[in-house]
């Protein structure tokens, strides 16, 4: 589920779902099905970009890239492509849009975005906050409250996660050139400004939810700030595919289960 790209595909389909509940839209399979088809296609193109990267970092995940890898990348682009068809065929407003996954994964993989310090981490936490503008656009509800308050929620928490997962790429962020939190200051001091990060995102959400209209449902979201804050203080070079790929990438599916859970029992 990890080496395919799958899990990961499930994480960033789980914040449309989030930020569906959450701003009170109807739950529909489209928006759902282009954002998984097209994380399938970006991130597996990213695995073939850094293939020699991996092998240092983590071998097993290069060995199924090799061993797979191609596979995995038809059906990625088989359904990304079909995503594409099908918001054209439907005449879809801003169908043109789903060309940013694309340009996405050239400007990460091929463009030099990763080699600079921060914005690589940056890069990734704008990309799946583009998320919930993306589900916006399409129930043409953009600029709504709502829908901002995700995108920056989710564009910060992903940026500190982008910053605990490259904790366990030291040695091979080192040996490429690229300048990362944890290779600059340490595993120690990531975890720290990690931890202190978190705390600040989700005492801005509190004070969103007391200062403005937003509903006191957001405040569900404090609910990954406490998963975010149960993993930091394990995030070590020598973890595996399970703490990162699952655990850590698993914290929007944690969320949506969440969400979900209140808006059955609660809402």
């Amino acid at each position: 589920m990890v080496h395919s790209n799958l899990f990961i595909s499930l994480s960033t389909t789980s914040v449309a779902v989030t930020t569906v509940l959450l701003a009170g839209l109807p739950l529909e399979a489209l928006p759902l099905f282009i954002v998984f088809a097209a994380t399938l296609f970006v991130y597996t193109v990213n695995r073939f970009t850094d293939l020699e990267e991996d092998q240092r970092n983590v071998p097993k995940r290069a060995a199924f890239t090799r061993r797979y890898g191609r596979v995995w990348l038809a059906l990625g682009v088989g359904l990304y492509l079909a995503a594409i068809a099908v918001a054209v065929a439907l005449g879809l407003p801003g169908a043109g849009y789903l060309l940013l996954p694309l340009a996405v994964a050239l400007l990460y993989s091929v463009g030099g975005v990763k080699q600079v310090f921060l914005v690589k981490n940056l890069f990734v936490g704008v990309a799946w906050g583009v998320i919930p503008l993306g589900v916006g656009y399409y129930y043409g509800q953009l600029w709504t409250l709502e829908i901002l308050a995700i995108a920056g929620y989710v564009t910060a928490m992903i940026t500190v996660a982008a910053v605990i997962f490259d904790v366990k790429d030291i040695e091979g962020d080192r040996e490429e050139g690229i300048a990362t939190v944890p290779n600059r200051l340490g595993p120690a001091a990531t975890r720290r400004y990690s931890q202190a990060a978190n705390a600040a995102i989700a005492a801005a959400v509190g004070v969103l939810v007391v200062a403005t209209s937003l509903s006191p449902a957001f405040l569900a979201l404090l609910a990954m700030n406490g998963y975010v804050a149960g993993y930091i203080p394990f995030a070590r070079p020598d973890r595996g595919p399970l703490y990162y790929g699952f655990v850590v990438d698993g914290e929007h599916v944690f969320l949506v289960v969440v969400i979900a859970a209140l808006e059955w029992l609660v809402w």
